[in-house]
C-alpha cells in the first residue's frame, strides 16, 4: 500500500525547517558562550582565573599569601586555575548541547586530556 502525501509523514521541507531551527539554537548557544564567563581556581581558592566560554582570560586574582611563594609554585598553581575554569568551560558547554540535543553527551566528547 503506497503512503500518500497526507499521511502526516515529515516531508523534507519539515526537515530543512527543523535544521534550521537547530541551526538557530546552536548560533545562540555560542553567542551565549562568548558572553559566558567562568571561574577556575587553585591552592583551594588562593588563585582565580575567570575565561569566558572562548577560552580568553578575563581576570586573574591571586590571594596575597601566594606572593610569598616561590616562582615555581605560582606558576603550577596558576596552571592548575586555568585547566579549572577550561574543564568548567568544557563541562558548561557539553551540559548546553546536550539539552538542545536532548540527549546526554559523554564526558569524554571534548579531549581535554589531549592538550
Amino acid at each position: 500500500m503506497n503512503k500518500g502525501v497526507d499521511d502526516k509523514q515529515p516531508g523534507f521541507s519539515d526537515l530543512i525547517k527543523k535544521a534550521q531551527e537547530m541551526q538557530k539554537k546552536l548560533q545562540d548557544m555560542q553567542k551565549q558562550m562568548m558572553e559566558t564567563e567562568i571561574t577556575g581556581q587553585s591552592g583551594g581558592g588562593l588563585v582565580k582565573i575567570t575565561m569566558t566560554g572562548h577560552h580568553y582570560a578575563r581576570r586573574v586574582v591571586l590571594d596575597s599569601s601566594v606572593l610569598k611563594e616561590e616562582k615555581s609554585v605560582i606558576e603550577d598553581l596558576i596552571a592548575a586555575a586555568i585547566n579549572d575554569a577550561a574543564d568548567k568551560i568544557e563541562k558548561h558547554m557539553r551540559d548546553k548541547v546536550s539539552g538542545l540535543a536532548g540527549i546526554k553527551l559523554p564526558d569524554n566528547l571534548t579531549d581535554t586530556d589531549a592538550k
